[in-house]
């Protein structure tokens, strides 16, 4: 299968802590990949590798055929950050087509977009009225001008309502027909149904990489949440038995 994204032994190091540990997965082209685990876990950490804004210690990044964070790629690839990234003292319509003018997009797209992310009715509000989710979706609306290739979202559906939520990842999985390839994180696991494949992180490691499908059937369970809930169980007696090991050599 292509892949959109190549992460190999990546160590990412951040208050003299290890973030992520030897790293190595591969993201398909033209999929929504689910990048699942709890608060701290290091996904907003990987995110910002492929994107090109962190800084690493050992390891590769390699988008779309090229080094992450390489100038060739900024107009392909579009960043969804938790924090939204929209000026507050301009209208939601006014972002969107100020975007859209960046990327050489028709200001009718820029509207397309708002509408999309369910903000047709608020396009005319300045975004310092907004609430939180709407200010989320108006960052979204941004990101996902100019048709990019590779589109990384974090953690885009929270404190969106529940029909939101579903309209979202419609559009989500829409945008992969299309051949945009979409890595979403979040901490929500019911929302890792929706994905077409998993990687489970957990405390800067990998336990999990394949469809939901086979991460239930590995798991010995249907209930996604069981499923992570077991493997992370498995990977703390991996990490138990080799520590002793390594000990009993020592």
């Amino acid at each position: 299968m292509e892949t959109t994204i190549e992460v190999e032994d990546l160590v990412v190091q951040r208050g003299g802590r290890t973030v992520l540990h030897r790293l190595t997965c591969a993201i398909p082209k033209g999929l929504v990949t689910g990048l699942l685990g709890p608060s701290g876990s290091g996904k907003t950490t990987l995110m910002r590798c492929v994107v090109g804004v962190q800084q690493v210690k050992s390891g590769t990044v390699t988008v779309l055929g090229r080094p992450a964070g390489a100038p060739a790629l900024r107009r392909r690839i579009g960043y969804l950050t938790q924090a939204p990234s929209v000026y507050a003292d301009l209208t939601v319509q006014e972002n969107a087509r100020y975007f859209a003018s960046l990327y050489g997009v028709p200001r009718h797209d820029a509207d397309q977009a708002v509408t999309d992310v369910g903000l047709g009715a608020a396009a005319g509000q300045l975004v310092s009225t907004l609430s939180g989710g709407q200010r989320a979706r108006a960052s979204l609306a941004c990101a996902i001008l100019g048709s990019p290739e590779l589109l990384v979202l974090d953690e885009p559906t929270v404190g969106q309502d529940p029909v939101l939520r579903d309209d979202l990842w419609q559009r989500f999985h829409d945008m992969a027909r299309g051949g945009t390839t979409l890595l979403v994180s979040s901490h929500v696991m019911d929302e890792a149904g929706r994905c077409d494949r998993l990687i489970l992180i957990r405390e800067g490691s990998i336990i999990a990489d394949d469809t939901p499908k086979a991460v239930r059937a590995s798991a010995g369970t249907d209930d996604l949440d069981h499923a992570f809930l077991r493997l992370v169980r498995a990977a703390n007696e991996q990490i138990t038995t080799d520590d002793e090991a390594r000990a009993e050599e020592r």
